[in-house]
C-alpha cells in the first residue's frame, strides 16, 4: 500500500504581504455579500464525538459543504464574490453596495451590460461560476480537463454555460480560458489560480471562500487546535489558513495541508525547502478531481509558506477511506456525504491516529486526547456513480 508522504514546514518566511487578503474585514465583506442571496444558509458543522473518541482525539468536526446553495460544493462562494467584485470595480463602486437583488436587476443591465466569464474547472468551480453568471444575467464559458465526469459536465451545462471537455490537463485548461478571455470583448477570466499579473480576481475568490471558514469558526464553541485542509492550487488552503491565522493570531491552530499524490505541487515546494513554488506536470490522474492541479496559486502559496505546519501527499486510498468512514461513522455520529476531494481529511486523520507507521507525524503535530480537529468536506457526491463505486463497492480499498 502506497504511504502518505509528509514534510514539516521549514521554509524561510517571506514578508507575509498576502495574509491581509484574508483579514477579518475582507472576509466579513464577502460574507455580507453571500448573506444577501436568497439561497444563503450556514452549512452544517457536523460533530463526530464518537469518532473522535475512537481515534483518541478530544473532538472532531466536519464542515459539510454539500448543502451550499443547493450546488453540493463550496466553490460557488469564490466565483460569485469575484464576479460581484469585478462588476463593482467596473462601476466604480464598493462591493458592499451590490446586493443580490441589485445584481439581478434590470438596473444592473443598464449600468453594466453583460460580460463573459471564462474559467477552467474539474466541475465544482465551473458549476459555481455558471450558476452565478446565470443568476446575474451574465455569460460564462467553462473548459474542463480530459477525464472529467459527465455528471459534472451536465450540471454546468444546465446553468446555461458554454462548456467543453478538452484533451488537456487542468492547468492547460486555465491557459486556454485566459487566452480566450483576452480575445473576447468584455471577457474576464475567473480563476483561483494566481500568477504574476493575475492576482486581484484570485484574491477575491479566496475571500469568498472565507465565508465558509468564518462560519466554521463561529460554529465552534472553542477554537480548533488543528485545522486540516485540502489543496489543489492552494487557494482554498490559503484562504482557510489565512482566515484562521488572522482570527486566532495570538494562538493559531496547527495547519495541515493535504494534496493528491498525483498533483502534490505544494508538498514538492515544501520538500525543496527554499520557499519557491514547484510545478507538477503530466496527466495528474487521481480520484480527487478537485485537487488535480499542478501549478500553485502564488497568493495561497505565500500564505501557506508562512503559516502551514505540515504538507501531506496522499494516495487515492486515503480519500476513499475517508468517504466510507464519513458515510458510515461510529454509531451515534451523523453521517456526512463527502466526495473524493472532500473526504481526504477524514482518511488522513484516521490513518495518522490509528496507524503506528505515522507516529512520528502524530507526535510532531501533538495530536492527542486534548486535540480539537476541524476538517472541511468541500463537496458532496458531485460524481454520484463514482461515489457509489467507492462507498458501496469498495473501489480503491486500502487492502
Amino acid at each position: 500500500m502506497e504511504a502518505i508522504k509528509w514534510i514539516w514546514n521549514r521554509m524561510p518566511r517571506s514578508d507575509d504581504r498576502w495574509l491581509n487578503v484574508m483579514s477579518a474585514g475582507q472576509v466579513a465583506k464577502a460574507r455580507a455579500f453571500h448573506e444577501s442571496f436568497p439561497q444563503y444558509g450556514v452549512t452544517p458543522l457536523t460533530a463526530l464525538p464518537q469518532m473522535a473518541q475512537r481515534l483518541g482525539l478530544g473532538g472532531l468536526w466536519v464542515k459539510d459543504e454539500s448543502y451550499r446553495f443547493g450546488l453540493n460544493a463550496f466553490k460557488v462562494l469564490g466565483g460569485s464574490f469575484a464576479m460581484a467584485q469585478y462588476i463593482a470595480k467596473e462601476l466604480g463602486r464598493d462591493v458592499s453596495e451590490l446586493s443580490y437583488d441589485y445584481l439581478t436587476s434590470e438596473k444592473l443591465k443598464e449600468e453594466f451590460g453583460q460580460a463573459t466569464f471564462f474559467t477552467a474547472t474539474d466541475g465544482n468551480h465551473g458549476r459555481g461560476v455558471a450558476w452565478a453568471a446565470n443568476k446575474l444575467g451574465q455569460k460564462s464559458v467553462v473548459h474542463m480537463p480530459k477525464g472529467s465526469a459527465q455528471s459534472r459536465f451536465d450540471n454546468i451545462a444546465k446553468e446555461g454555460a458554454q462548456v467543453t471537455i478538452e484533451a488537456v490537463n487542468y492547468d492547460d485548461c486555465v491557459r486556454m480560458a485566459a487566452a480566450e478571455a483576452a480575445q473576447t470583448e468584455h471577457g474576464v477570466v475567473v480563476q483561483d489560480t494566481a500568477w504574476e499579473g493575475y492576482e486581484e480576481i484570485p484574491s477575491w475568490i479566496m475571500q469568498g471562500y472565507g465565508t465558509m471558514a468564518a462560519e466554521a469558526a463561529q460554529q465552534l464553541e472553542q477554537p480548533p487546535t488543528h485545522v486540516f485542509v485540502q489543496a489543489g492550487v492552494g487557494s482554498l488552503a490559503g484562504a482557510v489558513v489565512g482566515c484562521f491565522a488572522n482570527r486566532f493570531s495570538e494562538h493559531p491552530p496547527k495547519f495541515v495541508v493535504m494534496e493528491a499524490g498525483a498533483a502534490d505541487c505544494l508538498y514538492q515546494g515544501a520538500a525543496a525547502g527554499d520557499g519557491s513554488p514547484r510545478i507538477v506536470g503530466g496527466d495528474l490522474e487521481t480520484i480527487m478531481a478537485g485537487l488535480a492541479c499542478g501549478e500553485p496559486n502564488t497568493i495561497g502559496w505565500d500564505i501557506l509558506r508562512n503559516h502551514a505546519d505540515a504538507f501531506l501527499s496522499c494516495p487515492d486510498w486515503v480519500s476513499a477511506l475517508g468517504m466510507r468512514m464519513l458515510a458510515a461513522p461510529v454509531k451515534g455520529d451523523s453521517p456526512v456525504t463527502s466526495g473524493e476531494s472532500g473526504a481526504v481529511g477524514m482518511g488522513v486523520i484516521s490513518t495518522i491516529m490509528k496507524n503506528e507507521a505515522y507516529k512520528e507525524l502524530r507526535d510532531a503535530l501533538e495530536l492527542n486526547q486534548n486535540s480539537r480537529v476541524l476538517l472541511f468536506s468541500t463537496e458532496g457526491d458531485t460524481d454520484p456513480d463514482k461515489y457509489r463505486k467507492i462507498v458501496w463497492d469498495g473501489m480503491y480499498s486500502v487492502v
